[in-house]
């Protein structure tokens, strides 16, 4: 599937190759116009008809040397979490007359950290060679359901790709993590989603669950100003159900337009599928009375919890508007 402009949409899946989660370009065959780092900026492509550099043409992505001989150039990424691959976005934006014909995708398992040493037996298709449309978000599905740390990227024969978008499911290793000792899972490291958002107008929802801090009020979650009555809320899938033991809400950065007032639900419906349409079919409990909250400040509360027993939603809400952060919600799995 070919589409002309937005962005890739997968729904209720991460950029799991996003350098903002910790993704890195280990290597690529060739680079001579563009560099391969470029693929995974987590900001959209922009083209400078002005701009060049000793090699030619600046673009923002990476564009291999006309190739004259035989094969094709490649490019392997690391993942920056691990996880189950459900569609690729191959982002040809400003590439229209230098974009490869073709593209494929391939997927490894690797427990180790090598950074361009793979064997050929270690790759499996995720994505056969499919026809790329120039200047374009290629979107395909990927049916391949393993779980995978690295992928590799081939175009034929050469030719510039703008972003590559690798859709999908975090997989953690929860053998590695002690069941007695909570960890934040509302985090996108350990597969945390936000389903659903009241509003998003100048800060997306899935910056709350993001695992660094917050570089600026951008890198959070804001709301409009509300002109009537009511509330914003965000609701967040946990990784994993599990019994809460401490929350923080972070309004940092948020200095002249932190909510007022903040409360948060919970619920338990580790088969269900909820969506901003949805949410009031099911069951919340409160977790946290409506509590005032202070400008740039993280708020930790444990004993203001309720115990509302096993968990798999949570529910922000924030009177009447405003931006946080980020919401990060320490339980001992399940």
């Amino acid at each position: 599937m070919q589409t002309s402009g937005g962005t890739a949409a997968f729904t209720g899946c991460v950029d799991l190759a996003s350098e903002r989660i910790g993704g890195r370009v280990l290597a690529a065959s060739d680079e001579f116009f563009a560099a391969k780092e470029n693929l995974l900026n987590p900001e959209p492509a922009v083209f400078d008809p002005e701009r060049y550099t000793e090699f030619g043409k600046w673009m923002d992505g990476w564009e291999s040397r006309r190739k004259r001989v035989p094969g094709h150039d490649h490019c392997i990424v690391r993942l920056g979490l691990p996880g189950i691959v459900h569609g690729v976005d191959i982002d040809t934006s400003h590439f229209l007359g230098n974009h490869p014909p073709y593209a494929s995708l391939e997927g490894a398992a690797l427990d180790d950290e090598r950074d361009s040493s793979f064997e050929s037996g270690e790759w499996e298709g995720l994505l056969p060679r499919s026809a790329l449309a120039p200047g374009s978000h290629n979107l395909f599905p990927v049916l391949n359901t393993g779980r995978w740390t690295h992928v590799r990227l081939n175009i034929f024969p050469d030719g510039g790709v703008a972003r590559l978008r690798v859709d999908g499911t975090v997989v953690p290793d929860w053998n590695s993590l002690r069941p007695d000792v909570a960890i934040d899972l509302a985090s996108i490291v350990h597969g945390a989603v936000v389903v659903a958002a009241s509003d998003m107008f100048f800060g997306s929802k899935e910056n709350l669950i993001m695992p660094h801090e917050a570089e600026s009020m951008r890198d959070g979650w804001e709301t409009r100003r509300r002109r009537g009555p009511g509330y914003d809320w965000s609701i967040v899938r946990l990784g994993r159900a599990g019994h809460i033991r401490k929350l923080e809400i972070d309004t940092k950065h948020f200095k002249g337009n932190y909510p007022d007032q903040c409360s948060v639900d919970v619920c338990y419906a580790p088969n269900a599928v909820i969506d901003g349409l949805n949410w009031p079919q099911f069951v919340w409990k409160e977790l946290l009375a409506k509590t005032k909250l202070k400008p740039d400040t993280n708020h930790v509360f444990a004993p203001e919890l309720a115990d509302p027993g096993r968990v798999t939603h949570v529910m922000l809400n924030i009177y009447p508007d405003g931006g946080v952060s980020r919401m990060r919600v320490f339980a001992t799995p399940e």
